[in-house]
């Protein structure tokens, strides 16, 4: 008869709940960002693979500034926001040199 989840309980205190009501809101938020930054590092890989240098260089600036961004806001960490831009910077500079 158990079911494997324990029930949540509601806090009794109004700090508490209004701290759950805050928590599902940056959640969200930080859900949504996370997806973001990961369209966005996609999408340049996507057009480094196809070789489109034009496309890859634009899309990496717009890719470089949603990297930032969340790495400001603290959802990924600088260091791994620092290393997927040098990853694909070099995968765009190496499509650039190849084409010419």
């Amino acid at each position: 008869m158990a079911s494997g989840k324990p029930k949540k309980k509601n806090p009794r205190l109004a700090s508490g709940r209004k701290r759950v009501r805050q928590d599902v809101k940056i959640n969200a938020a930080n859900t949504s960002l996370r997806s973001k930054y990961r369209t966005a590092v996609k999408n340049v890989e996507k057009a480094v693979l196809a070789g489109d240098k034009a496309k890859a260089t634009e899309l990496f600036g717009k890719m470089q500034a949603v990297v930032d961004t969340v790495a400001d806001k603290g959802i990924f960490h600088k260091n791994k926001a620092s290393r997927d831009k040098s990853r694909l910077s070099s995968k765009v500079k190496a499509l650039a040199l190849a084409t010419a």
